[in-house]
């Protein structure tokens, strides 16, 4: 099966619907969803659209599948762990580089820019 079967398979039972549910809120035949699902062939562009927005999800989600970061999944449950010590590495690795403790503070400031764009980001 492809992404886009697997996607809309996986959505599907994640939002507890069935074949005929989402059929109905896709005004397609139940037969057309089933041949998305096991990969016979796959919805057009306009359809895709319409499934992302029943979904809430983009129609990117739908085409390439759920990326699976593990360092998300680290941030996003022990934030203030990773920070601390994504900060602390920043700075000890510029001192020990450069032997400055103004490089290591940059470094260390430089780090929290890239964590709040992360946040905004993700």
């Amino acid at each position: 099966m492809n992404e886009i079967s697997n996607s809309i398979k996986t959505l599907r039972k994640e939002n507890h619907l069935s074949q005929d549910q989402l059929a109905e809120k896709l005004y397609v035949t139940r037969q057309a969803v089933s041949n998305w699902e096991n990969g016979k062939n796959q919805p057009d562009l306009e359809t895709l659209k319409h499934i992302a927005e029943v979904f809430d999800v983009s129609v990117e989600r739908l085409l390439y599948g759920k990326k699976k970061r593990k360092l998300h999944f680290v941030v996003k449950f022990m934030p203030e762990q990773t920070i601390s010590l994504g900060s602390i590495l920043a700075v000890v690795i510029s001192y020990a580089k450069w032997q400055s403790i103004g490089w290591a503070i940059l470094h260390g400031m430089l780090n929290w820019f890239y964590v709040i764009y992360y946040i905004i980001k993700y």
